[in-house]
């Protein structure tokens, strides 16, 4: 009986729907497999179709082309090249499973579905697939190969029925999607899971942007003594093959590459160039899997466009991003400098649009109508709107995709425009509180990351991230002019968003009760608003959208 094994460990970043590509992503890594001695490809969960797949999945015809593309793969072992553990929709009598086969010597020899079928917070897999039977192992090569998918290794009665059947090795495919201090999470139940068992361990996670998640990658391997074996880097594609020894205790994997886990410490949400490299792969994947040719901002010379720009560019490259400042008659003259000295900073292209005149027509238009009123918020969201006009329309007229700049602080409070700042396709800000936006303009300043496609070092002037910041919708106006201190609203809003804490829990954490029952009524009113932003990246335990969800008509506000 054998008592060595190679298994190749394949994060791949698929599109979902693209299933030709998708499969091909796989031919590709199963190649490099080969070349590298592997005896078994395993890729991440529903690696043919993209994940989450979301209703596409139910569609009869989507699910005939899985099925014959896969069938064509299976063909393709024959070669005697590495059997391939394929995550899939798959049918089994008419009902669709989330599933795993196993593709071995030119067929489909076996499959396991999923049986843990997560339904909170960003996953709905109880909406397009059935549950499947708690599974028992795979025999390989004189192995017996306990195979789990993503959420049956957050539960222990999947690994415990493995280990009871005689799994040898523990294979876990996933689709977990990055959030601050995930990998942590990860890694504590894996090893919860090895304690239980007394089996080693091979985890594979998916990377890549899909609307608003992303998927970190960060594959790793622990041995039956909880050692970590292998750790792959987070956010980048790349097959890692484990070499694997059996022995009197068992199976063991040989020590291979540790790189640098994602998440930890360093800010207010995290580790901070995780935090920017989710924003940047997220973006692009966004921008390059939707066929953008580029991306379109307002660059106003405040800090939360500045480090969308300056995300842009390390997304896609500075020849394909394009700002336009549109000042008004209150934009300042350091925030015309600023925007500019941005903009030459990051090399891309810059160009001047002036709303006064746009602001005028709208005036005269308005006039007999509001003849007898003072001017308000009405004509403030008027310079937004005008600013959102203009930037629809390069969009239109260039097919660039148009980058909103609004933060989580601002989103959750309403403090943002409709069909103005607020009116775009996408933003990498959306999940990112003031604070953090502060912290992470610091380190961009300091920072040169070989996966970034901009220029190393300073990219946002000092004058950006140290002035107060200001909409410049009326004279000498500035956020706190409307808002509490971030330092006070960011803290609150974490309290209420994150940890559902009622409002005497917050209160007791020194925050005055009238702020916390304003900040509360301002975050219930703005869901109409949120309701019509565009995606963005998801980076806290709790993103506005699939994360939380709350009715926009709320009689409960009113009680507080």
């Amino acid at each position: 009986m054998p008592d060595q094994i190679s298994i190749a460990l394949a994060q791949i970043n698929p599109t979902v729907g693209d299933i030709d590509g998708n499969i091909n992503a796989v031919r590709r890594s199963r190649s490099e497999a080969a070349a590298g001695g592997a005896d078994l490809l395993v890729c991440g969960e529903l690696i043919v179709c993209g994940y989450p797949p979301e209703d596409l999945v139910r569609k009869p015809a989507f699910q005939d082309r899985i099925e014959e593309q896969v069938a064509v793969l299976a063909k393709e072992t024959a070669d005697g090249g590495p059997a391939i553990l394929l995550g899939t929709p798959w049918r089994e009598n008419g009902i669709l499973h989330n599933a795993v086969l196993m593709l071995d010597g030119g067929e489909i020899t076996t499959h396991r579905f999923k049986h843990e079928l997560p339904s909170y917070g960003v996953f709905d897999e109880e909406r397009v697939f059935d549950a499947g039977p708690l599974p028992g192992p795979i025999s390989f090569k004189g192995a017996r190969l306990g195979v789990m998918i993503c959420e049956d290794m957050w539960e222990a009665d999947v690994t415990e029925c493995l280990e009871e059947s005689g799994a040898e090795i523990l294979i876990v495919i996933n689709g977990s999607p990055y959030e601050v201090d995930k990998t942590d999470q990860r890694l504590n139940l894996a090893v919860a899971r090895v304690t239980e068992s007394g089996l080693p361990l091979l985890y594979v996670n998916l990377v890549g942007g899909q609307d608003e998640l992303v998927f970190d990658g960060s594959s790793f391997v622990l041995n039956a003594d909880r050692s970590l074996a292998i750790q792959a880097p987070g956010f980048v594609e790349q097959m890692i093959i484990s070499k694997w020894s059996k022995s009197s205790e068992g199976w063991a994997c040989e020590k291979g590459p540790i790189a640098r886990a994602t998440g930890g410490n360093g800010g207010p949400d995290g580790d901070l160039e995780s935090i920017y490299h989710a924003m940047t792969l997220g973006l692009r994947d966004y921008v390059t899997k939707n066929r953008f040719p580029g991306i379109i901002l307002g660059l106003s010379g405040g800090i939360d466009s500045a480090i969308s720009a300056a995300v842009a560019v390390d997304a896609i490259g500075p020849d394909k991003v394009h700002c336009v400042m549109m000042p008004s008659p209150y934009t300042s003259q350091d925030s015309l400098d600023d925007a500019a000295e941005c903009a030459e900073l990051l090399g891309l292209r810059y160009d001047t649009v002036p709303i006064q005149a746009a602001m005028g027509a709208f005036d005269g238009m308005l006039a007999d109508l509001f003849a007898g009123r003072e001017a308000d918020t009405t004509e403030e969201n008027i310079q937004a709107r005008s600013r959102g006009l203009i930037v629809m329309a390069i969009s239109n007229k260039f097919g660039y995709m148009p980058l909103t700049t609004g933060n989580k602080s601002e989103m959750s409070v309403g403090y943002a425009t409709l069909y103005g700042d607020m009116c775009g396709g996408y933003s990498v800000l959306k999940d990112i509180y003031k604070l953090t936006v502060f912290a992470l303009c610091k380190w961009r300043n300091e920072a040169d990351p070989d996966w970034a496609m901009g220029a190393g070092g300073r990219v946002i002037p000092e004058r950006i991230i140290t002035k107060p910041p200001s909409a410049e919708l009326k004279p000498d106006q500035t956020d706190q002019d409307s808002l509490p201190p971030y330092e006070v609203l960011d803290d609150v809003l974490r309290c209420l968003i994150e940890g559902e804490m009622a409002i005497e829990e917050i209160v007791a954490r020194g925050h005055d009760p009238a702020v916390v029952r304003r900040v509360w009524q301002m975050l219930d009113r703005a869901e109409y608003k949120r309701r019509q932003a565009p995606p963005g990246v998801k980076i806290s335990s709790r993103a506005f959208g699939r994360d939380r969800r709350y009715p926009i008509t709320n009689g409960f506000t009113n009680l507080l």
